[in-house]
């Protein structure tokens, strides 16, 4: 899959809430393959700065080679890891960000290349990691965590119900051999979910070992602590007086995250949500690009000195 094959999600609304200006600079937490950069830095001409931070390496490298043949006139840097070093990596480099993005979902290649894991629907290694060089995959955890643990996993990041069954199911499955594929992990949890309409059976668990691999919770409870620290302080951050941050999430524990941040952020006077509730896809959009179904994108712009 390239580059072009990959639809961001909601590019008018995070182009209407991040008001993107000639000179500023944007920076792209989640990368991805590079769409939504398009279409801001085609924004930012003449003098403007794009950043593009992503955990996967390969799409890094395409991301940049994307802005760079489609928007000519824009500065182009790139950030290999998790985005929550960024803020400090910025700081590091002297750049202040005007803009912030965080398009929590997955570039379109990483779903659909089963030697990634991530999806049930393709048979390939129990791996899930966004960065391919980290070292833990879900693999690892399926096979050597407690069931306690387990449990947690499955209760706290899928909220999954069956949590324990599931768990304990794991547990005597990899007493008899190494559960090292998506299709055997998801056979698993099959056997202890019924399938009864709705969501495939599969999905919170798979859900929740991703999250678990990648430290996804974290990462974004991390940026958050960022932008708020950032909007407390009096000296010079790595926001800029008046940005704009945008994040897009996909499930309820990352857009609870997000709402509690912002409102924090409001409520102290420290920044103005941009609408009172998020903002999703409309319907033709859903149906040329059913990824963004379950799209929220979350808005604020900081009010005091940074």
């Amino acid at each position: 899959m390239t580059a072009h094959s990959h639809i961001p999600v909601l590019p008018e609304e995070i182009l209407a809430r991040l008001d993107p200006k000639p000179g500023e600079t944007y920076v792209d937490c989640t990368a991805g393959l590079g769409g939504h950069a398009c279409v801001v830095g085609s924004r930012l001409v003449p003098g403007g700065r794009v950043v593009l931070n992503d955990m996967d390496a390969g799409n890094l490298g395409e991301a940049a080679e994307r802005v760079g043949a489609e928007v000519p006139g824009v500065d182009v840097t790139t950030v290999h890891g998790n985005y929550v070093g960024l803020p400090r990596q910025l700081m590091r480099d002297g750049l202040r960000a005007d803009m912030v993005l965080a398009d929590l979902g997955f570039a379109s290649n990483q779903m659909s290349d089963p030697a990634r894991g991530f999806a049930f629907s393709y048979d390939g290694p129990l791996d899930m990691r966004l960065d391919p060089s980290a070292a833990v995959t879900a693999r690892e955890l399926v096979e050597t965590l407690p069931e306690d643990e387990l449990v947690r996993i499955l209760r706290e990041y899928g909220e999954e119900k069956a949590a324990r069954p599931i768990a304990r199911k794991i547990v005597a499955a990899r007493n008899e051999g190494p559960i090292s594929t998506t299709g055997q992990f998801a056979a698993l949890v099959r056997s202890v979910v019924r399938y009864s309409g709705g969501i495939n059976p599969a999905t919170r668990a798979f859900q929740a070992f991703r999250i678990a691999v990648n430290d996804e919770l974290g990462s974004l409870e991390g940026l958050l602590a960022a932008v708020e620290r950032a909007a407390r302080s009096t000296g010079e951050g790595w926001l800029t007086a008046g940005a704009r941050v945008a994040i897009v999430s996909f499930h309820s524990l990352e857009d609870r995250l997000v709402k509690r941040s912002f409102a924090r952020l409001e409520q102290r006077g420290l920044a103005r949500m941009v609408g009172a509730q998020p903002t999703v896809a409309s319907e033709a959009e859903v149906l040329s690009n059913p990824r963004s179904r379950s799209a929220k994108l979350r808005t604020v712009c900081l009010c005091g000195p940074t």
